[in-house]
Parts: structure tokens; sequence; C-alpha cells
């Protein structure tokens, strides 16, 4: 009968503090043949060279020793410590009033606004965010990048107010009633709103200004105003 199997024990350790304990055979066995004892044993050679260890190793593992360590070097991303990627940044968000803007007097028909130009993103983003005791006299007129179907909400305004939806030639579109505090945004019905004009509550009512009507400024028209500079 063959001999047991003789095993022996070895401990590799890997990167990120882990440890892999194995056991392999020697790979001997007894055969017999016509009463005459032999032995057979097969050897894989291989050099195994580390320069960066400052070391240098050749010689022969027996192949069932060489998987054992091909499996260790396998599982050694598995031990290696996984970095934690940084949470995403929060997106801006205003959390106070902005100060009064610069302002610009505009004219609709014979009403005459001196208007708030909300004319960067932050300053369009806060509009009148956090402001209290809106008078008939405030208004805010928004200048936006391109024509687009325009939509404002009432976020962290405690005070509602009217919008007019303005399109790049200066004619006021659509008129809106904004709820305080509504998180939904008022969306236009066209794609071609590049101005929106900001009031206290019911003012284009008060003040006889409707859709159609074109509002202008000392320079002229909006378009002139403000896009062809």
């Amino acid at each position: 009968m063959a001999r047991p199997a003789r095993f022996e024990r070895t401990t590799v350790r890997l990167e990120g503090g882990c440890s892999i304990q194995l056991s392999y055979g020697r790979g001997q066995q007894d055969i017999s043949r016509r009463g005459a004892r032999a032995q057979a044993r097969l050897q894989v050679g291989f050099s195994l060279v580390e320069n960066s260890g400052g070391f240098r190793q050749a010689g022969f593992v027996k192949p069932t020793k060489f998987l054992l360590l091909l499996l260790a070097a396998t599982l050694l991303a598995g031990c290696k410590k996984t970095e934690t990627a940084a949470p995403p940044s929060k997106a801006w968000e205003p959390t106070q009033a902005q100060p009064k803007l610069p302002t610009m007097k505009i004219y609709l028909g014979a009403e005459t606004l001196d208007s708030e130009l909300a004319l960067t993103g932050r300053e369009e983003m806060t509009g009148m965010m956090f402001r209290t005791n809106i008078q008939d006299t405030d208004s805010m007129l928004f200048v936006l990048p391109v024509p687009q179907r325009a939509s404002f909400w009432m976020k962290n305004c405690s005070e509602s107010i009217s919008a007019a939806y303005i399109s790049p030639d200066g004619m006021i579109q659509e008129i809106h009633h904004l709820e305080k505090n509504d998180t939904n945004g008022v969306v236009a019905t066209t794609d071609n709103i590049q101005f929106v004009l900001e009031t206290s509550d019911g003012w284009f009512t008060r003040h006889n200004v409707g859709v159609g009507m074109v509002i202008r400024t000392e320079r002229g028209s909006l378009a002139d105003t403000f896009l062809r500079r």
C-alpha cells in the first residue's frame, strides 16, 4: 500500500495584514513493481526573482505547493485595504437673502419699475429667497443665458409674488402667480423665454400690464440692452 502522505504547513503573509496558512503534500508516493521499490517525484522548476525586496531566490517547487502559492497570490487583492471614495460635493444652495442688487429702470407702457438685475447664476438661484415685506415698487429682472422653457419655484420664499415670462424681444408671453414656499416649478408653455420679471403679488393686474406688452429700458429693447453687447 502507499505510504501515508506527509504534509507540511507554511504561512503566507499578504498585504493589508492578512495571512493564509497552507498545508501541502510532499508529493512522494511509493510504487511497487515486480517486487522492487521505486520512487517517482514530479518536480517543476522555476525561478523567482524579486528585485524590490533585495533578495534573489531560485529553485524547484513541487506542483502542489506551486498551485497553493498561486492561489495565495490571487487572494492578495482581496486582502488589500479598500479606499473609501470621497462623498460627492453638495450643490450650492442659498441660505440667506442676498443684498439688494444693482437696479435699472424698465418701462411697461405707462408704468416704470426700478428693477434689480439678477445676472449671474447665484443671483438667479437666490432671487427673492428669504425676503420679507415685499413692496409694490419691488421687482427683479432675471436675464437668462439662452432662450428656454423657464421654470421658477418658491423655495425659501415666505411671500407670494407674480412673475412675467418674457421672450428675447422683450414681449410678455405669460404671467403667473407664484405661491409662497411652493417647491414645484412653474414651467413656461414655450421654450422661448429669456427674461423673467418678478414683482409683488398681483402687481400686473393692479397696473393693467398684460400679455403682449413690450418691456423697454433707457437703452432700448431688452435684447438691445442685455443681448447685443
